[in-house]
């Protein structure tokens, strides 16, 4: 099985698909169907790693100022329990301070990528808490130790931002010009990505003259330092857009 990250933009994109929309679809049938998948959304940020043992887990639209029909949307996939105890495991295994939320449900980090992947809503899903007061290298490690779920045919979905300063949110309009440092940033780190440069990727904020601007706070790049330590394979990078003048929305799946 393979690893992805997704830029999951504005919560918009659940009922605005866009290029993005059927990127994604894209990339579902492309790849062998998941028997489940493990979520790591910015949207869950706790100071240990988490991950939830809902069996039913709600939508959860943790969102406001947007139109009814988005908090219409219900992504009601069972939750993963069994699999929530594997990462459990596996964390602890690596020394990594872990634990379990009993009812936690899915984000729109989660559930809006979900959605345009799976609309079926059928395939087991549970979520993994990121840690924005670690260091891009925890996150890395954290990846690292989740390596083994491949083996079990789970699909890592890592979903953040690749550039996400809201402080320059200046348009409402889905098609604004990105700004400069956009597209700059978004094309150094895919060079890393692509050439491997882990610790040049992990020290970003130094090694990147657009670093700190596009990521004013690190929480939205954080799941894709776990994904890239969870990965395997080659990697294929994806530009389906850039939307509101801030958010380049690409995405990297690895597969062998």
């Amino acid at each position: 099985m393979t690893t992805l990250f997704v830029s999951h933009g504005a919560p918009m994109l659940a009922i605005e698909p866009g290029h993005t929309g059927q990127l994604l679809a894209e990339i579902a049938a492309s790849v062998p169907r998941p028997d489940a998948i493990l979520v790591v959304s910015a949207h869950w940020d706790t100071r240990v790693a988490t991950v939830s043992l809902a069996a039913q887990p709600e939508t959860i639209h943790d969102f406001a100022g947007f139109p009814p029909a988005l908090y219409a949307k219900q992504y009601p996939a069972p939750g993963a329990p069994a699999l929530a105890q594997q990462v459990l495991a596996l964390l602890q295994a690596h020394d990594i301070a872990a634990q379990a939320h009993d009812q936690r449900g899915l984000d729109h980090g989660a559930w809006v990528p979900l959605m345009l992947m799976y609309p079926e809503a059928d395939i087991p899903v549970t979520q993994l808490s990121i840690q924005s007061r670690a260091t891009p290298a925890e996150q890395f490690a954290l990846g690292r130790a989740l390596q083994g779920l491949h083996q079990q045919n789970v699909l890592i979905l890592a979903s953040g931002a690749i550039t996400h300063n809201l402080s320059d949110f200046f348009s409402a309009d889905r098609d604004a010009a990105p700004l400069p440092y956009v597209l700059p940033f978004a094309d150094w780190m895919a060079e890393r990505i692509m050439q491997q440069q882990w610790q040049r990727l992990l020290n970003y904020r130094v090694e990147c003259p657009q670093g700190v601007q596009a990521h004013p706070s690190e929480d939205h790049l954080m799941p894709l330092f776990v994904a890239a330590g969870s990965a395997q394979g080659e990697v294929k990078r994806f530009t389906p857009e850039n939307t509101y003048g801030i958010l380049a929305m690409d995405a990297y799946l690895w597969a062998e």
